[in-house]
């Protein structure tokens, strides 16, 4: 946003020059992120808070400067011609259309108004203010006028148009202006449009409303989109003589909902949608009729046309000194207390005497300050943080530890150490990913981003998956990625966080660390690669959980739909789910369109953290050989190793080591249905050479319990 800072010294006298006057207004959070120009053609770029609506125009700057300097601010000046300031007002809460029409007087008839507005929506337009001017010309801008909105990058259109932007840049209040000869019926009608109503706007594009949209019409049709454009069938040409001037105070939400619905953001909008000041519509209508006046001549028909449906005061704040002293500091006094509030359009009002307790008056232009605390804050800022002394709160503590950090950083340390990268992704998800990820019930967002981020993540696949994408998208191929967080769901109308670790490697970064001669083509899905890849990323899961306490772990097929059916496993720790792993499907690879094959892990933290780390052993290196034996076996496909696995270490043999598959062979002599497994047994002793009669009763013994699962010993 751009503001003039020539502009701004002509509300309040300054004697710094402007880098000064940046700098001051950026202390008190008013922020000049730089100048450009000289003199009057220098410009400050401003970056104003959403919660400062009021700062968004060259008063509300001069209202801060002269709070800052302890300056007076000068008031607006319409200048209208004598007699015609003092506003035509309807105050009414129910049939706006019969009250606001005439004001009846106490001392004679009714006057009519010099034109009939009619509010059907009072709760969404509390008030609608408008001026009359007829037999005006419409012509190019003074060049004062011209130049200035130039400065701010505004195209000056007409005298008439160039008015309502100039008073936006003011003092901040949208206006419009429309030519009264093209509104039908002589009157305007404040209503929700009828779906399927059509309005042209001042764009020029032709929009069709819903009953969610609020618009400005005559008798006939919507002349504009209430807070966001006006019409273009009404606009203001060279040919208009008789002029409307209108303001007014519209609902914050609903200019929002129909901003987005219409993707329509303007500077009317981005202000009403933060909050107008609902007592400036008057002042600013006057403003626009003074600037028209002043270029086209005309005459000012009647005085203004105020219909207050509905009054919007803000309840007074309760002030302390004690809590303004307690929050800030004893060494702010009272007068300057008072100062600050007092040139920032504070009112306060003294109760009692036992505490200096004082009801503060919000000023109408200031929606933000709500609470005590914010005023505390408005008292802060103006005094300047610089001043106060540098003290640390008391703290009688110590710093403590969260429950799980030790088992967390242990975690974190092994991923990076198996080449991992940690990442960090949105907590928010579609419904589809909520639904496809996990069977868990989702928390809505009640403002959501989009519909891609609607939800709360109830799984971190969908996060993960979307990174590994973001980065093969930009041939970034290698890519080993982890996250430590949480998860949302519902359970029993409950909120819980569960914490969750994922991880997530494409093929290539997978089979970088395998010992496989040649290159392999992961962009054609090589299936062999793809297998011998999943082994690998188990090893890697099977390297994070052999941190935990766990006394067994096994693995079996029970993985989501998501993962590959026979490249994924899920991992059971004690009896415990504690993982599932594995490659992803074939369609969600093409639904998110990842142009090679990846694999994923989750990792249950709730489960593991209950396990705690496996306490750290040390003992000495075998002293006495050890001896390796294979079996080869046949068995049917429903044997699984872990069935193997099991038969064998239930044989409870000492000196038995490490039993493991070597490799899986199907077709050729084996028949379907079957497939043929070479296993390593690695026998070894603390106490001596292992003797030859030892090592053949113990094989004996193994190939009787793979015997027991129906296999078939090979020659």
């Amino acid at each position: 946003m751009k503001l003039s800072p020539q502009w701004i010294r002509d509300f309040v006298e300054l004697a710094v020059d402007d880098r000064r006057l940046a700098e001051d207004l950026t202390a008190a959070g008013i922020a000049v992120e730089g100048i450009a120009g000289f003199g009057a053609e220098a410009v400050f770029e401003m970056e104003i808070g959403t919660n400062r609506p009021d700062a968004m125009n060259h008063y509300g700057v001069a209202r801060e400067a002269a709070a800052i300097y302890d300056l007076p601010l000068k008031a607006l000046d319409p200048r209208l011609p004598s007699g015609a300031k003092a506003p035509l007002s309807s105050a009414s809460h129910g049939a706006a259309k019969s009250r606001a029409l005439s004001k009846r007087d106490s001392a004679g008839p009714t006057e009519v108004l010099p034109f009939p507005i009619q509010v059907e929506e009072p709760e969404l337009c509390p008030r609608f203010s408008a001026r009359v001017i007829r037999g005006t010309h419409v012509k190019p801008s003074p060049k004062k006028i011209a130049h200035r909105l130039q400065l701010l990058d505004q195209r000056p259109i007409s005298n008439a148009v160039d008015a309502t932007n100039y008073v936006l840049w003011e003092m901040g209040k949208p206006t419009h202006v429309f030519d009264m000869d093209l509104l039908e019926g002589g009157r305007l009608i404040i209503r929700r449009a009828k779906n399927g109503e059509r309005l042209k706007t001042l764009d020029g594009v032709e929009r069709t409303l819903t009953s969610e949209d609020l618009v400005v019409a005559d008798a006939r049709k919507p002349v504009g989109l209430a807070g966001v454009m006006g019409g273009f069938d009404t606009m203001i040409t060279d040919k208009t003589e008789n002029i409307l001037i209108e303001s007014a105070w519209w609902d914050p939400v609903t200019v929002r909902k129909t901003s987005r619905r219409h993707g329509l953001h303007t500077d009317a909008s981005h202000r009403f949608e933060r909050g107008a000041d609902f007592e400036s519509t008057v002042m600013s209508c006057d403003l626009v009729a003074g600037l028209i006046l002043a270029s086209g001549g005309g005459e000012l028909i009647g005085e203004a046309i105020d219909v207050v449906s509905k009054k919007m005061d803000q309840a007074p704040v309760v002030l302390r000194l004690s809590e303004v002293h307690r929050i800030l500091g004893g060494n702010l006094s009272t007068g300057e207390i008072f100062r600050i509030l007092k040139k920032l359009g504070f009112g306060l009002i003294p109760e009692g005497q036992a505490d200096a307790q004082f009801h503060v008056q919000v000023p109408s232009w200031r929606l933000d300050v709500e609470r005590e605390i914010d005023v505390i804050e408005e008292i802060a800022r103006l005094h300047g943080y610089d001043k106060f002394k540098n003290t640390l709160p008391a703290y009688s503590g110590a710093v403590v530890e969260l429950p799980h950090a030790t088992v967390d950083a242990t975690l974190r340390r092994r991923a990076l150490a198996l080449g991992y990268n940690e990442a960090v992704s949105l907590t928010f998800i579609s419904h589809v990913d909520a639904e496809r990820f996990s069977s868990a019930s989702v928390l809505e967002l009640e403002n959501p981003l989009s519909e891609e981020a609607s939800v709360m993540r109830t799984s971190m696949a969908p996060g993960m998956l979307d990174m590994l994408a973001w980065n093969l998208n930009r041939d970034s191929e290698n890519v080993r990625l982890f996250e430590m967080s949480h998860v949302y769901e519902m359970r029993g109308g409950e909120r819980f966080e569960p914490a969750r670790a994922c991880l997530g490697a494409t093929l290539a970064a997978v089979k970088r660390a395998l010992p496989v001669d040649g290159l392999l083509d992961v962009s054609k899905g090589d299936h062999a690669a793809s297998a011998e890849a999943f082994r690998s990323f188990k090893g890697d899961v099977e390297n994070l959980l052999a941190a935990f306490a766990g006394s067994e772990l096994n693995f079996d097929r029970e993985t989501g739909d998501y993962f590959h059916p026979g490249r994924s496993a899920r991992a059971v720790m004690d009896g415990m789910v504690v993982a599932q792993f594995g490659q992803i499907a074939e369609e969600i690879k093409a639904t998110r369109k990842l142009r090679q094959d990846v694999f994923l892990a989750e990792l249950d933290l709730e489960q593991l953290h209950t396990r705690g780390l496996r306490p750290v052993k040390f003992v000495p290196l075998a002293k006495y050989p050890a001896v390796e034996r294979d079996f080869s076996f046949v068995f049917r496909d429903e044997v699984e190793f872990e069935a193997m696995r099991r038969a064998v270490m239930g044989l409870r043999l000492p000196e038995l080591r490490e039993f493991k598959p070597v490799e899986t062979f199907r077709g050729g002599s084996i028949e379907a249905g079957k497939y043929s497994i070479l296993l390593r047994a690695r026998l070894q002793s603390d106490e001596g050479t292992l003797r030859d009669d030892q090592i053949a009763q113990w094989s004996a013994d193994i190939v009787k319990a793979l015997l027991g699962l129906g296999g078939v010993q090979r020659a």
